[in-house]
């Protein structure tokens, strides 16, 4: 895993040479911020295993203590921590690659095209606006497309934390890696910003959320980028193609059935289809790339496995 991290590094650096960039970490926020907050966030849910390992009947501190000694040996918290520091180098390498995403010319009116083509020239957005409304359905799903800022960082540290084997939730881990470095490939293969950007005018009749506060924010970023690239505040955040928010929650969904969580993974699937509704309604994101995005998450569960137990697979 090391090494697909060390080449992602490698690709960072080169691009980032080439743009005349430096790499940054605006305000601590991508990388230091978010590390500390997953170390802080394994403490506790490393006694909730115990706990639970333990069990409400048999519950002494005496058992709890040892069964947290079991599971956290020197060589584990070693390798959750080493992870969780893998994970957020390659997740500052590509909030990089991204903002330098931006000097690419959008294609935005190609995905519309196929969008409306799919759809019989009808725009999906304004039939689900139709269809469920411009107002309270706003809100609901702008509820539902934030709430993926917090399942993310706690779904790949819970998976290293509540894994039987380490290398198990290696395998989570290492997909997660992946569907980074992959998505950040399809932001250079289709530049694109997003429906709300290229076809406005479908999304004017929206009730203003903090969805809709956030689309000027990183447009605004966007265009800081553009004219003064230099600048050490200068950092985009926005690419549509492809939706690597549809593409980590299907990831979730994926790694919940691998792991074998059958009343999980129904849940996933009902929020996973309530973020691809989200996505498009709200504008962020083409069908198009809801699709690419599922697609991605495949690949990447594919290559997390092949990463961590190589072309032997998984034991049964």
């Amino acid at each position: 895993m090391w090494i697909v991290v060390a080449a992602f590094v490698v690709v960072t650096v080169v691009r980032s040479h080439q743009v005349g960039i430096p790499l940054r970490d605006p305000s601590g926020s991508v990388f230091r911020l978010r590390l500390l907050l997953s170390v802080l966030l394994a403490l506790p849910l490393a006694l909730v295993d115990a706990g639970v390992r333990v069990g409400r009947s048999n519950w002494t501190v005496r058992r709890f203590g040892a069964v947290l000694r079991r599971r956290w040996p020197l060589d584990r918290a070693i390798l959750v921590f080493t992870g969780l520091l893998a994970y957020h180098i390659v997740y500052v390498c590509y909030r990089n690659l991204k903002s330098w995403v931006a000097f690419k010319h959008p294609q935005d009116d190609h995905l519309l095209s196929v969008d409306k083509a799919l759809f019989a020239g009808h725009s999906p957005a304004v039939l689900l606006h139709d269809l469920l409304g411009e107002h309270l359905a706003a809100h609901v799903l702008t509820v539902i497309y934030q709430s993926f800022g917090y399942l993310v960082p706690v779904s790949f540290v819970a998976a290293l934390i509540f894994a039987n084997k380490i290398r198990e939730g290696y395998v989570f881990l290492s997909s997660a890696l992946w569907i980074w470095i992959i998505g950040l490939g399809s932001y250079y293969l289709i530049p694109s910003v997003g429906p709300f950007w290229s076809a406005s005018k479908e999304f004017a009749g929206l009730d203003h959320t903090k969805v809709t506060a956030t689309q000027a924010k990183y447009m605004a970023e966007r265009a800081q980028v553009l004219a003064h690239p230099g600048a050490s505040d200068s950092f985009a955040s926005i690419s549509a193609f492809a939706s690597l928010h549809v593409g980590f929650t299907c990831l979730i969904l994926l790694m919940v059935r691998y792991y074998g969580f059958p009343r999980a993974t129904k849940v996933m699937t009902v929020y996973l289809i309530a973020v691809m509704i989200s996505t498009i309604y709200l504008g962020w994101h083409f069908v198009v790339d809801d699709a690419a995005g599922l697609l991605l998450a495949y690949v990447a569960v594919l290559l997390g496995r092949l990463t961590i137990y190589g072309r032997r697979g998984r034991p049964t």
